[in-house]
């Protein structure tokens, strides 16, 4: 297996390291999650398995953010009728990554996926920050496990053959993506026996992936996870790209929601509460506007001039 590496890959708090399959159409990534997935679980208390479903969606939102070929960032969202609610997991072009959940489950409950996330929906959104442009793909929540509805999301919406494994517990979360492009976008693009070829490659990639024990996933060294999967397959693996948490949350982004509720509604809040607090609910950070605070938000938003009439 060849390896190309970085210095110490291992002090990032968190990693993403690519792989593909010599001369064949056939390419993946490996994320694991340490210091960055402990730091994102202290900023709120789940139960575990609330938790382990937050840690494979914050691992899924990173493998599909490295497939992103333009800066933006990548949103990961279940929305249902099940225990959880409503689960955001995000992540930036260079891997800043957040997520967090609403749901209602007791700390000693234990479900099953269906009833965990109810009849819902997946959604991925992809937004760009040079274009402002955006896609949106969705699809049922349907299936054994968050990997199998990201399954479907690409058969659906990518129309690209992907298989993952994903797993989290209280101090790690990792998962790796295995994809099958086009034949004509490789080497492999030779008739019908090369054609043959690559598809008993492809079936045996999905089963060495299928017997990949999830402690091996999370604690093994990322050489020896690909080996597991790759077998006798020669599989050239990239060198490491730190993952971080990091919330994007700051001051002036609550100040402009703050505006959004207009000055009579800010004025409501703090005659009922004596402030006005709004709390991220990704990283905990809470904003306090006094009537001080307000009073100067809305004036700098009066004082400022007019934005240029537009000629259409």
């Amino acid at each position: 297996m060849a390896d190309d590496r970085v210095a110490d890959p291992a002090a990032a708090p968190g990693e993403l390291r690519r792989f593909l399959l010599e001369a064949q159409p056939l390419r993946g990534n490996l994320v694991r999650l340490g210091a960055a997935w402990q730091e994102l679980r202290a900023r709120r208390a789940y139960p575990p398995q609330v938790e382990a479903l937050l840690g494979e969606a914050a691992t899924a939102a990173v493998l599909l953010a490295a497939t992103l070929k333009f800066e933006g960032k990548l949103t990961l969202q279940l929305a249902g009728g099940g225990r959880v609610r409503l689960l955001v997991a995000q992540c930036t072009d260079d891997f800043r990554l957040r997520a967090m959940a609403h749901h209602d489950l007791l700390a000693n409950e234990v479900v099953d996926f269906p009833a965990l996330v109810g009849s819902g929906r997946l959604a991925v959104t992809v937004a760009s920050e040079e274009s402002n442009a955006q896609y949106q793909g969705i699809v049922p929540l349907t299936g054994v496990g968050l990997a199998e509805c990201l399954e479907h999301y690409f058969a659906n919406s990518e129309q690209l053959p992907t298989r993952l494994r994903l797993a989290a517990d209280g101090t790690r979360a990792g998962g790796i993506l295995l994809q099958k492009l086009p034949a004509g976008s490789g080497a492999a693009a030779g008739g019908e026996a090369a054609g043959a070829a690559l598809q008993q490659i492809w079936e045996d990639l999905q089963g060495g992936l299928v017997a990949l024990p999830p402690a091996l996933l999370l604690d093994a060294g990322a050489e020896d996870v690909v080996r597991a999967v790759f077998g006798e397959h020669d599989c050239r693996l990239f060198g490491a790209t730190p993952v971080n948490f990091a919330c994007r949350c700051s001051a002036a982004r609550v100040a402009g929601m703050v505006r959004g509720l207009g000055l009579d509604e800010a004025r409501e809040a703090l005659r009922e509460q004596g402030e006005l607090k709004v709390t991220c609910e990704f990283c905990g950070s809470d904003y306090r506007f006094d009537a001080v605070d307000i009073e100067q938000l809305f004036a700098a938003d009066a004082a400022a001039p007019p934005p240029p009439e537009r000629i259409n």
